[in-house]
């Protein structure tokens, strides 16, 4: 798909700054994830890494605003004309922007949630998770930068992977009710519904790199 956006809209310039502004925000999120789970973990503390994780955010949506203006000047200058592709790079500019909420999400649990974790058995694939999560992040970043198919393509393997295994996660907390201690059960519950949002996000702007205009927002076991 992007591919194609690079071929078929009139201003080149505005393309690349368009798709400038779009890596930025990925590049932003991936550095806002890792911060957060950093916090999580106590190896470093909330108060050095605040400040700076919420200006993300904020440049996170400045961004967006950015490429939505690009394309509706694009699309006011030129009517009827790539009307498919516009919106599917407003869509995705969306799924950058609502990764840096489920970043933030994930710092705020590691502010409120203070007692650690001690049950292996959820600890570890979600440290495992957040693992992966980087390793998307930067396989959909040069997906995105270079129209990498082959990026996209196991970018879109590892978020179906994830999702299965944050809703595994969620199922056994529930056969497990009263086996755990409530706060810590909660603290694993929100993590692994805002790994599964963000691996989410991410395949949607891994499905338009691979030109599937038509799948994106739609995936097996989609919530809501």
């Amino acid at each position: 798909m992007f591919r194609q956006l690079y071929t078929a809209l009139v201003s080149e310039n505005t393309v690349n700054r368009a798709f400038e502004n779009l890596t930025d925000m990925l590049d932003h999120g991936r550095w806002m994830f890792e911060q957060a789970n950093d916090v999580l973990h106590g190896r470093t503390p909330a108060e050095q890494v605040g400040d700076s994780l919420y200006e993300r955010d904020q440049a996170i949506n400045a961004l967006e605003r950015s490429i939505r203006r690009k394309v509706l000047r694009h699309l006011t200058v030129n009517p009827g004309y790539d009307v498919a592709i516009c919106l599917a790079l407003m869509s995705v500019a969306k799924d950058a922007e609502r990764i840096g909420d489920y970043c933030k999400s994930v710092f705020e649990v590691g502010c409120l949630y203070t007692e650690g974790f001690h049950v292996e058995k959820y600890q570890k694939p979600l440290d495992e998770m957040a693992e992966q999560m980087l390793v998307m992040f930067s396989a959909v970043i040069e997906a995105t930068r270079q129209s990498d198919e082959g990026h996209a393509g196991k970018a879109l393997l590892q978020a179906a992977e994830m999702r299965r295994r944050c809703d595994e996660i969620i199922r056994e907390l529930f056969r497990d009710e009263g086996q755990i201690e409530f706060h810590e059960a909660v603290a694993y519950s929100l993590l692994a519904r805002h790994y599964k949002r963000v691996a989410g996000h991410l395949a949607n702007i891994a499905t338009a790199v691979l030109g599937r205009l038509e799948d994106l927002d739609f995936y097996p076991g989609k919530d809501a």
